[in-house]
């Protein structure tokens, strides 16, 4: 290895320059949703702008502290870091504040610090550094069951808190393990569950067992070959439908009502006309809000701080979680489309970044970082338009929080540190 005076740092300003777009344009749209009466000042801490304002001050200069650190750190101490990010979600139980339901906080103050958060580049590092230490892809269900233990951990940890959507985040290490070896029998065993899911829900488990048994013959007959015996298609049936049996109950006796209702509302289960009035008032008043909003700002949107329905506080939680319904209001279809296609590019950089690198660690590590950007990216636009239910998930970069905000940043900055650091490794 070179000595430190002799290292040399490529930064790539292609991610850079992405994450600035994201960041400023992030912030013109919590000044829409946030704002209360004539603006006379950006840095006014009375208003939720003015603090998000500081929070990307702060932002800076946690980057340069991130960039100022060896890349070798993050590996030497991705257990460490690990470790304390599941303290820190441990002592949510202890000293955690409620918010929303949700015991997810810590309170300082006037200001919150949201530890699930940071656990997510705590758990890419981590990650990261157990594929690597093996130097081999994870072909044993030993070393496929340690590293979905390190994911796990934290899933329930959050699960524990009352936090559904910050859960559903840690499926996206599953691209990881895809790209590091893990069998393709896996994806088609999580697709083929999805699937036995949604068919329980929406049309019983008498439709979704005749659904199950004409797909398994089909393929009993068509794998003239490779077909295997017959038992084993009547237990892989056997097995789907006790799934589904398990999927339905879990609907109905494991999920709370507002729950219950978000899913119902997604997958139109809801028969009764008054009912589903009184959902729509409830459970889905964000969501038609939302949609009311995006589809008011037309191709090219009523304009800065003119969106009626984001000025008029219509839609609750806007400057959080439903942040791009002010993005489709004021900035119209132009604006709803730049936001998609800076967050593609942002990931297929880092996509393109992680396979150029030199150690595993790093590429692992690049490839959790544009997994969990692609997650929360997915699902925050899908849920604010209606096209999955709605869990509560930020936006990367646009939401409204310092703790979301230095957690994406955090995630991203140390794998621009790893990648500059490529030109020092042999």
């Amino acid at each position: 290895m070179l000595r430190e005076n002799q290292r040399h740092f490529k930064f790539d300003w292609i991610t850079i320059i992405l994450f600035l777009l994201l960041l400023a344009f992030g912030y013109l749209n919590i000044l829409s949703a946030s704002h209360v009466g004539e603006i006379t000042s950006y840095f006014d801490t009375s208003q939720l702008y003015g603090k998000h304002l500081i929070f990307i001050g702060l932002t800076f200069l946690l980057i340069v502290i991130i960039l100022s650190l060896e890349a070798k750190f993050y590996e030497q101490f991705a257990s460490i870091i690990y470790i304390i990010a599941m303290l820190s979600l441990i002592g949510l139980f202890i000293f955690g504040k409620d918010v929303n339901g949700a015991r997810s906080w810590y309170g300082i103050g006037s200001m919150t610090i949201q530890p699930s958060e940071f656990a997510k580049f705590a758990t890419a590092l981590a990650v990261a550094r157990y594929i690597s230490d093996l130097q081999t892809n994870m072909t044993t269900i030993k070393d496929q069951l340690k590293v979905a233990a390190i994911i796990l951990i934290p899933a329930i940890l959050i699960l524990l808190q009352n936090d559904a959507g910050s859960t559903i985040v840690y499926l996206a290490f599953f691209f990881v393990f895809y790209r590091e070896g893990l069998q393709q029998v896996y994806l088609i065993i999580a697709l083929s569950l999805i699937v036995l899911a949604v068919l329980a829900l929406k049309f019983g488990i008498v439709i979704t067992a005749i659904v199950a048994t004409i797909i398994l013959m089909s393929l009993y007959f068509i794998r003239k070959k490779k077909r295997g015996s017959i038992i084993q298609y009547i237990v892989i049936l056997l097995v789907s439908l006790a799934f589904s049996y398990g999927v339905k109950l879990f609907y109905e006796h494991g999920l709370k009502a507002h729950q219950q209702n978000r899913i119902s509302l997604w997958l139109r289960l809801e028969k009764d006309p008054a009912k589903l009035e009184r959902m729509k008032k409830a459970e889905a008043y964000n969501l038609i809000q939302s949609e009311q909003a995006i589809s008011s700002g037309g191709f090219s949107g009523k304009g800065f701080l003119q969106g009626t329905r984001t000025t008029g506080k219509f839609v609750p939680e806007q400057h959080t979680d439903y942040i791009f319904s002010t993005v489709g209001e004021e900035w119209g279809f132009l604006g709803t489309s730049f936001v998609v296609i800076i967050f593609v590019l942002l990931i297929l950089r880092v996509l393109y970044l992680a396979e150029g690198q030199k150690s595993q660690f790093s590429r692992v590590y690049g490839y959790g970082v544009a997994s969990i950007l692609f997650v929360h990216f997915t699902i925050n636009i899908g849920m604010v338009m209606g096209l999955i239910p709605t869990v509560g998930i930020p936006l990367p970069f646009f939401s409204y929080g310092g703790s979301g905000l230095w957690g994406f940043t955090i995630l991203l900055f140390i794998f621009v540190k790893l990648d500059s650091n490529k030109i020092n490794e042999w």
